[in-house]
């Protein structure tokens, strides 16, 4: 591999100190090996002028679902609906458009604030014999009509699929929107990644943890690094198989196996998140979909099989739950979106060494439902702050499709709390700009010998002084990512930069 040399980059110090002016990165065999200023070019060396560029390590998105996210921007669209007749409205319009016989799929309501559940028959109504599967903005919810209901063999109903027989669905439906539409979503949401400085995630997606992205870094998908996480149902494979979490599944290195993904309860917008005390006017308090010997089970599964585990929990009861299968297995991972997290789940947290792994951009769009669902406890919410001061390890995520890949968004709703002109939510549990910086890095320090040739280029410091959250958060949605390089190649620039 033919080593690069960065001229004029100001490094940006993410946790260690950084050189006070421009200097020069040479990369070589994807690490960084000098970093020092006037560095003389070696023989057949590419020599790169970043002009004074901000160098940062390169962005890591925690948390996706990636075949989700790819299909649900060319679906239909379905936010910002307040009722199921506005959304049956829209996909009779699409219908009237579209007049062909393949599946029709959706995504983006979000009915924990509508007056009524919607219904198959409704749907039925502006459908007829064209399947359609619409999927909820939280992805939660399958709202299947009686056409696509009877193509994937599910017994009729008149109620949308929520929580594991939707989960249990999912795969297939993933599989036919594929057909149709062949890689192309994927490797641009992957182009798009890079773009903005992503280089890894870690997937989540509900199917085969191998097979899916093997098929896809042979059809030149290799922008970012994967972690592909492993569901309960292939779980004894590749124990049986011998694979850990770290492994490689793609001989290039581009695809490594992730922890196992268990999700042990719901989320809010479907008022599935498990909680200690009901929802405000119910006596539900959501659903816990593996109870704490299922845990236990699984996670001493992970453990005996070198495998990390990360465990999706919303409710505090769910998180309370977890952790105590955390406590019992012994075995290591995070609790993922910790969304709903009292004192004592915190110092557990702490105590185990477990992380969490947190979207923040699920805090703009859950605020106003939790005020109302959760009046009681909704300060409890997205306890960023606290986790940190607890000393629990925090890396952050989008949850792609629920919330764009963008971990720029991520960085600024941690810390201003507000997309809009309202004050902050719960602002004491806001974090700086450093710290969002760090958490979104893979656990990387700053760019310097022996670091990887990871790299993202800025047009600005991302760490300049702003005079309030407000200013920083618009700043860090605003910045631009000049160039993208994963393992010392360039997988994004500007024009005119290379």
């Amino acid at each position: 591999m033919t080593s690069l040399l960065l001229r004029n980059v100001r490094i940006v110090p993410v946790r260690s100190p950084a050189p006070a002016t421009a200097v020069d990165l040479r990369i070589d065999d994807g690490r960084v090996r000098d970093v020092a200023a006037g560095l003389t070019p070696e023989p057949g060396e590419r020599v790169v002028d970043a002009d004074g560029r901000w160098a940062i390590p390169g962005l890591w998105d925690q948390h996706v679902h990636l075949t989700q996210w790819a299909q649900t921007r060319i679906r239909l669209d379905l936010s910002g609906t307040d009722d199921p007749s506005e959304v049956t409205a829209r996909v009779a319009r699409h219908l009237a458009r579209d007049t062909g016989s393949g599946w029709v799929f959706g995504f983006g309501f979000r009915w924990a604030d509508w007056s009524r559940r919607p219904t198959v028959t409704e749907l039925d109504a502006v459908s007829g014999s064209r399947p359609v599967v619409l999927t909820s903005g939280d992805a939660h919810t399958g709202w299947l009509n009686s056409a696509a209901l009877a193509a994937l063999g599910v017994p009729h109903t008149d109620d949308p699929l929520t929580e594991v027989p939707w989960f249990e669905l999912l795969p297939r439906v993933l599989e036919l929107d594929t057909a149709q539409h062949g890689h192309e979503p994927i490797a641009q949401a992957v182009s798009e990644a890079a773009a903005r400085g992503v280089v890894g995630v870690t997937d989540f997606e509900f199917a085969d943890p191998i097979a899916n992205w093997r098929e896809r870094v042979a059809h030149g998908i290799t922008a970012v690094t994967v972690r592909s996480a492993v569901y309960p149902d292939h779980l004894d494979a590749v124990v049986s198989a011998g694979m850990r979490t770290g492994d490689p599944i793609t001989d290039d290195g581009v695809v490594v196996l992730g922890p196992l993904k268990i999700i042990s309860d719901g989320s809010l917008n479907t008022r599935t998140a498990h909680c200690r005390t009901p929802y405000a006017g119910t006596s539900d308090r959501g659903a816990q979909n593996h109870d704490r010997a299922e845990l236990i089970e699984l996670l001493a599964t992970a453990r005996r099989g070198g495998l990390s585990a990360a465990v999706h929990a919303i409710g505090d009861a769910a998180a309370h739950e977890a952790l105590a299968a955390f406590a019992a297995s012994g075995a290591p991972g995070s609790i993922e979106h910790a969304q709903l997290m009292t004192d004592r789940e915190i110092a557990d947290m702490a105590s185990l060494g477990v992380t969490a792994g947190v979207q923040p951009s699920h805090l703009l769009d859950d605020r106003d439902t939790a005020v109302r669902l959760w009046p009681d406890r909704h300060q409890d919410c997205f306890r960023l702050r606290s986790l940190l001061d607890a000393g629990v390890p925090l890396v952050l995520g989008s949850d792609a499709p629920v919330a764009p890949l963008d971990p720029w968004v991520s960085m600024a709703a941690a810390v201003h709390r507000s997309a809009d002109e309202r004050p902050p939510w719960n602002p004491a549990e806001a974090i700086t700009v450093a710290e969002a910086l760090a958490a979104s890095i893979d656990g990387q320090d700053t760019i310097a010998p022996g670091s990887r040739a990871d790299v993202a280029l800025l047009d600005r410091d991302p760490l300049a002084p702003a005079p309030d959250t407000a200013t920083a958060a618009t700043r860090l949605r605003t910045l631009r990512v000049e160039a993208t390089l994963r393992a010392g190649t360039f997988t994004h620039a500007v024009p005119g930069l290379l």
